[in-house]
């Protein structure tokens, strides 16, 4: 290799590293922003931010191993298909709820104490998960139902009226 082509790809490599950090690093703003927001646990928003660190070094990785030519192209893509089907299909009501408890976060339909009913279910909201609503029932007891069922189904929030409403004018 020529000194020219030499910079280049090291060049490659560095907006490689470079890009992705800060892609994953906007994601991981966001995110924690709208789970602090929401009410979410440190432990979660922990969590979160651990495993998008993961995904980054995975994806910086896999992205080396392509401008190095190490790995083809093909065989990448396909390895990481199939991995990824294999994933999806595994995790499938997981990641359902995951992405459904992202959506309540980001969309503010629920916050803690938000007085709630959801399939007959009425109480106060006590913790938002990515995965389950927490809901303290008028009893006392705790009725933990999955983001999915929240994000798909009809729930009555009695008390984020005037919140949703400035949402809908705008």
């Amino acid at each position: 290799m020529s000194d020219i082509e030499t910079i280049i790809f090291i060049t490659r490599i560095a907006v490689i590293i470079a890009g992705s950090w800060l892609v994953s690093e906007l994601l991981i703003r966001l995110i924690t922003r709208g789970a602090k927001r929401a009410g979410a646990s440190t432990d979660l928003v922990r969590s979160v931010r651990e495993a998008l660190s993961i995904l980054w070094i995975v994806f910086a990785g896999a992205g080396l191993v392509v401008v190095t030519g190490i790995g083809s192209i093909f065989s990448f893509l396909t390895l990481s298909g199939i991995a990824g089907l294999a994933i999806s299909l595994a995790l499938q009501n997981t990641l359902s709820n995951i992405i459904s408890g992202i959506l309540i976060l980001s969309d503010g339909v629920l916050r803690l104490h938000d007085s709630v009913e959801y399939s007959g279910v009425k109480g106060k909201v006590v913790k938002i998960g990515l995965r389950a609503t927490w809901v303290r029932t008028d009893g006392g007891d705790i009725a933990i139902i999955s983001n999915n069922y929240l994000a798909n189904s009809p729930l009555v929030n009695f008390t984020a009226s005037e919140r949703l409403e400035r949402k809908l004018r705008l």
